[in-house]
């Protein structure tokens, strides 16, 4: 089950309900996203939220959309390697939001068969910030170590701190050692700038995505 795919599912008889696992950055998100959520059930089908935690979206959240044919949605929160692997490779419809609004008026739009056709995220990296380096008074590199995957110098990269997401924003600079580069591959280190983002820590993940078209 997908968003794209929910209308014409009702409109055949076959879905009564659309189950949501949802995934917040805290826990004092996911009350009013339930709330807006519920309230678009109609007659023709419910929406029910049959799991919500703060934290990554993990490979049990995956397991359980595959086991209730349901879609997660992830509030200003990633998803871990093994997770979004997983959702690949089963097709589970993962979303992710900064902005509660846009939650709702696609949910309410995928229930009315009005959802335009959505690019997918495809994570490709995740680096853990072991340096942080001033080059300027307002830039600084991130010194990184790549845990899983390949970086991209077109990526896409989301800084998270505690599981929070904290800034978001395309790759300015990808360096090894001096060196401009076009990737950087796992077990290897990287500098790493993020536009419009100077605040980096150690200790922070920062997740690399492509989108892809849904097919």
């Amino acid at each position: 089950m997908t968003l794209d795919t929910l209308f014409g599912e009702i409109s055949a008889g076959k879905l009564k309900e659309l189950n949501i696992i949802l995934k917040t950055d805290v826990q004092g998100s996911i009350e009013p996203i339930r709330t807006s959520l519920e309230r678009l059930t109609n007659e023709q089908v419910k929406v029910k939220i049959i799991h919500t935690g703060s934290g990554s979206v993990t490979e049990s959240d995956v397991m359980l959309a595959v086991a209730s044919k349901g879609v997660i949605i992830a509030f200003n929160t990633g998803t871990e390697s093994g997770a979004d692997r997983q959702a690949s490779l089963e097709k589970v419809d993962v979303r992710h939001y900064s902005v509660i609004y846009n939650i709702v008026e696609d949910v309410d739009k995928a229930l009315k068969g009005m959802l335009e056709p959505t690019f997918r995220e495809v994570i490709t990296a995740h680096a853990e910030v072991r340096q942080v380096f001033r080059v300027a008074r307002k830039d600084s590199i991130a010194g990184s170590f790549v845990r899983d995957g390949t970086i991209a110098r077109s990526d896409t990269a989301r800084v998270l701190r505690n599981d929070a997401v904290i800034a978001e924003g395309k790759i300015a600079t990808l360096k090894r050692f001096q060196e401009d580069v076009r990737e950087v591959a796992t077990n290897f280190e990287g500098g790493i700038q993020i536009e419009g983002f100077d605040s980096f820590a150690m200790g922070d993940v920062i997740e690399f995505y492509r989108m892809e078209r849904e097919t």
